[in-house]
Order: C-alpha cells, then sequence, then structure tokens
C-alpha cells in the first residue's frame, strides 16, 4: 500500500530482506495480499479524503457497507468507538456531550474501559419519559461507567408543549450547573435522524401534534439533537425546533469538536445535509451512505 521497497520494510520490521521476500512470496501463494477488504478500503480512504476535502471536515472515517444493512450500526459504532478511544487518549477532553441513538449505542460498547475520573459526560439534551435502552440517560450513563467518569443528565423532555414551556423548563435552577456543563463541551457525540419509521426520534420521541408529513413539508429531512433541519443544513421554519430541549445547533458549531456517527442509505439525505450545513468536525460513516450523501451535495451544487 506505501509502495516500500522490501529492504524498507525489513528496516521497518527488524528482518532481514531475504525474509521479508520469502514472507511476501507465501502471502501471494496463500491469496493473503488479495483480500477483497484491500480494494474496499481503498475506496473508502479516497471517500474519507474527499469528506475532508469537500466538506470541510476535520476527520472521516469510512468504513465497507455490509452485505447485511443490519450490520452496518454495529459496525460503525465499532469504528466510532475505536475513535472516540484513541482521542480521549490523545486529546483528554474535560467534558464530553452525548445526545442519543442506537449507533451511539453501539459506539459506547466499543469504547475501551479506561480511568478519566476528572472526565465529565453531559446529555445534551432531554430524554423520554418511560425506560428506554436508547434513552439519553442510559446512554451518558454507560459511558460515564465505561469511562470511570463523573455523569450529568439534562432531566427533562426531548420536547416542550411550547417554546414559553421550554424556556420555562430551563430557567429552573436544578439545571443550572448541567446547562453550565453543556456550553462548555469539549467534545460533542452526536447520531443523526431520519424521517422514516426506522427513527427513534419518529417512533418515541415526537409530540402528538407533531407528524412527519408536518415536517417534511416545511422541508426537513432528519434531525440533529432533536432540531430539524432542511437539505441545505438550515433549521427548518417551524416551531418544533424551538420546542427542543436541547444544546441550540447555534452553540454546537461552537465546540471544538463534534463527532457525527450515523450510516445506512436512510441516512444519507440528513448526512448531506448537515454536511452542507457545516455541523460537526468528524464524520464516521458507512461507504454506500457517504456516495450517496455526497451524490446529493453534488447535485445541489
Amino acid at each position: 500500500m506505501e509502495n516500500l521497497t522490501q529492504a524498507e520494510i525489513g528496516e521497518r520490521l527488524g528482518l532481514t530482506r531475504a525474509r521479508v521476500n520469502r514472507m511476501l512470496s507465501d502471502a501471494r501463494q496463500t491469496g493473503i495480499v488479495n483480500i477483497s477488504l484491500n480494494s474496499a478500503f481503498a475506496s473508502c480512504t479516497e471517500l474519507e479524503h474527499r469528506l475532508r476535502r469537500e466538506c470541510g471536515l476535520e476527520d472521516a472515517v469510512v468504513i465497507p457497507t455490509p452485505e447485511n444493512p443490519e450490520q452496518v450500526g454495529s459496525l460503525i459504532g465499532m469504528a466510532a468507538g475505536a475513535y472516540l478511544s484513541k482521542f480521549l487518549e490523545q486529546k483528554r477532553p474535560r467534558i464530553i456531550g452525548i445526545g442519543w441513538g442506537a449507533t451511539l449505542r453501539e459506539t459506547i460498547r466499543y469504547v475501551t474501559p479506561a480511568d478519566y475520573p476528572e472526565l465529565s459526560i453531559v446529555s445534551m439534551m432531554g430524554g423520554l419519559s418511560r425506560g428506554l435502552e436508547l434513552n439519553t440517560f442510559e446512554i451518558a450513563g454507560e459511558l460515564a461507567h465505561r469511562l470511570h467518569a463523573q455523569c450529568s443528565y439534562l432531566a427533562a423532555p426531548i420536547f416542550a408543549s411550547s417554546r414559553r414551556s421550554r424556556d420555562t423548563f430551563l430557567a429552573q435552577e436544578v439545571y443550572q450547573e448541567v446547562l453550565n456543563s453543556v456550553e462548555q463541551i469539549d467534545l460533542a457525540l452526536l447520531s443523526m435522524g431520519d424521517l422514516t419509521p426506522r427513527s427513534l426520534l419518529v417512533r418515541h420521541g415526537l409530540p402528538p401534534d407533531v407528524r412527519i408529513e408536518h415536517l417534511r413539508a416545511a422541508g426537513a429531512v432528519g434531525d440533529v439533537l432533536a432540531q430539524f433541519l432542511d437539505k441545505s443544513g438550515r433549521p427548518i421554519d417551524h416551531g418544533i425546533n424551538s420546542r427542543a430541549i436541547a444544546l441550540p445547533l447555534e452553540k454546537l458549531a461552537r465546540v471544538p469538536t463534534s463527532m457525527l456517527i450515523a450510516g445506512g442509505l436512510n441516512k444519507a439525505p440528513i448526512i448531506a445535509a448537515v454536511l452542507r450545513g457545516r455541523i460537526g468536525k468528524v464524520l464516521v460513516t458507512d461507504e454506500n451512505a457517504a456516495v450517496a450523501a455526497l451524490k446529493l451535495i453534488d447535485k445541489q451544487k
């Protein structure tokens, strides 16, 4: 992959050139150097370069799309968990903000357990009133448990009944400490929601007076932190966004590193919107979703 000579490989690995020659010969005979993953990762690497170059990302991780769509979330979570573990070790953030979602749950499962007692994990949005494995409270708590970190919750619903109710919620003294922490986040971990029945927010979180067709009519293609965006990455003109009890997107833009984790073709429209809106600094996704999102972006140029 790096076009090194056998002598250069031997120097790196502490082997003789003759030994390297024999190993390469054996590898060719057994087919090890021709496994299909090589070409798959080559195309993914090119997509990562395109995403950084064309979409202004600081970093991108693209994995090969598995044949079974049900495995997308788990594999993206594996890649995101490895990336996050390395980020924590190298950057040592003080406060991590986290959203919710199935892919974030998978990400946490693959985070290397560590001991960061000075680290704080804080939920950036409200949660559901009924028990659910994917609730913001459980996700924040599980990540804190794996990292032996502190944890704070935004113990409120995802949506208030009105903007005034949301403001009343957030004005309560009990929320001030959490809100202050949210304002100082070094790293934000986010998923993206689409407008299909597969979306957790659509299934479990939307207020009864808001329907998917209303959101689509307003131009929505999906959400980030329960705030709905149009295809250009701008918040839609709909009252639902002013009712979200979550870190506002304009403040999310000021977070030093925001990591967006999502995949699957159903997420391509919202991924494209997020990229066009320059929301997020790091993207972890799969190959098919990345290709589809870039095509949507090209169509809008």
